[in-house]
């Protein structure tokens, strides 16, 4: 941490935790252990995420395409998702839990765990832990026009008033993401590279880190190298590198 500024430490930092099961299935394992040991490096990056003063924390979990997998995987990472909420971590760190994605096609018992575990935290303030749940950010963006459009119908506005009504500000509060900032790091673990249909609208401007490192191995060194490349970096949000600079030496 010694090579950290604390002053530029992201707000929000959002993971695509990939790489538990290819790091099971090289031990000879079930997939489900892996699923088990990525909720290890759960634990350890959400404490040291609130160690360091992230305020947001998004993982993403389980994506609609994930309904596509094998039966047994898919009710063991259910089952996972029940334990591992039983889990004091949230308590012990002062973090509030939420979800986000289409959890109706939940399971009703994990539906009740969710509600449960983010009313029990609601007054937690170090930090926020996101999990995206059944989630994807195309599912998003069609469930947010639609919300956009019919709260404009909704009052009799004829077509001109409804496109004028579609601004991003409107569109935005109806995301699942409407409570908190876009992500500024977003980090993929496992070699992979690519978004995978997570937060397309909110990362428009973020900075992207992948790493080779499976889930279940990334620990408090690769997230210190992941903020270090972020650090490094000048973001410039379609300005030039001249004028990032004359504003930053005012």
């Amino acid at each position: 941490m010694n090579n950290l500024d604390m002053n530029r430490i992201p707000e929000h930092i959002a993971i695509i935790m990939d790489g538990n099961g290819r790091w099971a299935t090289e031990r000879g394992k079930d997939r489900s252990y892996g699923h088990q040991a990525g909720v290890d490096a759960v634990r350890c990056i959400t404490s040291e995420c609130t160690r360091l003063g992230v305020k947001y924390l998004t993982l993403y979990t389980f994506s609609t395409e994930n309904w596509n997998r094998p039966a047994d995987e898919i009710s063991a990472l259910m089952g996972l998702v029940l334990t591992s909420l039983e889990d004091e971590i949230f308590m012990k760190n002062n973090v509030r839990f939420r979800v986000i994605g289409d959890l109706k096609r939940l399971p009703q018992a994990v539906q009740d765990k969710l509600q449960e575990t983010m009313d029990h935290t609601a007054k937690n303030d170090a930090m926020t832990m996101v999990v995206a749940l059944s989630y994807s950010s195309r599912w998003e963006i069609m469930s947010a026009m639609k919300k956009t459009v019919k709260e404009a119908m909704e009052n009799g506005a004829s077509y001109e008033e409804v496109e004028k009504m579609l601004t991003e500000e409107n569109f935005e509060k109806h995301l699942e993401t409407n409570f908190m900032p876009d992500p500024e790091l977003l980090i993929r673990t496992g070699g992979e590279l690519r978004i995978s249909n997570y937060l397309l609208w909110q990362i428009a401007y973020s900075e992207l880190y992948f790493c080779d490192t499976y889930w279940p191995d990334f620990n408090e060194e690769c997230l210190h190298k992941a903020i270090e490349s972020y650090q490094s970096r000048q973001r410039r949000f379609g300005k030039t590198e001249a004028q990032v600079e004359a504003e930053e030496e005012k």
